[in-house]
């Protein structure tokens, strides 16, 4: 089976990128960093979201990626399928910080259960298929609005969602031309998705 064995953020700092995640974060698995400064505008058609295990968990990770310099997209609070924030890192990636609990059972613990890649996609149903086709298989599927793959031993899942909805549920406006600045490194070989997003054959990465 397929499986993302590492993520790529092209930014223009990879030293002062390196230090916000690390500060925000903490050592964050399969995130690597490179240089790279390619034209970019708006929306980049991703976000990345860190599931945790209770709302404790959430307002300290959103707090220390605020203090190390992240811009607040949508506070930490309640709604309907759990507790979250997003915020926008310096170098302009879009994260998310949920879970699917509302209440506290105990103190911030700082552990990070899953990373979730989710691509904001023009048609879920073509892009469904395109990924089928490389050997991903399919854990959730909303006919066409959302699609969940199998992560397997895979230390990032993949998602996929209308490109509009996943902007409006990260607080910004959909608009945006231009590098998506990720690529998704994976046992699938290289190759570019429907909507751009870039594949690269890669090795298991180690943790930044």
């Amino acid at each position: 089976m397929t499986s993302i064995e590492s993520l790529t953020l092209d930014v223009a700092d990879p030293a002062a990128a390196e230090l916000f995640y690390t500060t925000a974060f903490g050592p964050q698995a399969r995130l690597r960093l490179r240089a790279g400064a390619e034209p970019t505008t708006g929306f980049r058609g991703f976000t990345l979201s860190l599931t945790v295990s209770r709302p404790a968990t959430v307002k300290s990770l959103v707090a220390a990626a605020l203090d190390a310099g992240a811009t607040s997209l949508k506070p930490a609070a309640k709604s309907l399928w759990g507790y979250g924030g997003v915020v926008q890192a310096p170098d302009g990636t879009i994260w998310k910080v949920a879970t699917s609990a509302k209440k506290d059972t105990g103190p911030a613990t700082g552990q990070i259960d899953a990373v979730v890649l989710l691509l904001g996609v023009a048609d879920v149903a073509a892009s469904k298929r395109f990924y089928l086709d490389r050997g991903l298989s399919v854990a959730k599927s909303f006919g066409r609005v959302y699609v969940e793959f199998a992560a397997g031993s895979s230390p990032v899942k993949l998602a996929l969602y209308k490109r509009r909805a996943l902007a409006k549920d990260a607080g910004v406006s959909p608009d945006g031309t231009g590098s998506h600045r990720l690529a998704i490194g994976s046992t699938a070989g290289p190759f570019t998705d429907p909507d751009g997003f870039a594949w690269e054959a890669a090795a298991p990465a180690e943790p930044h």
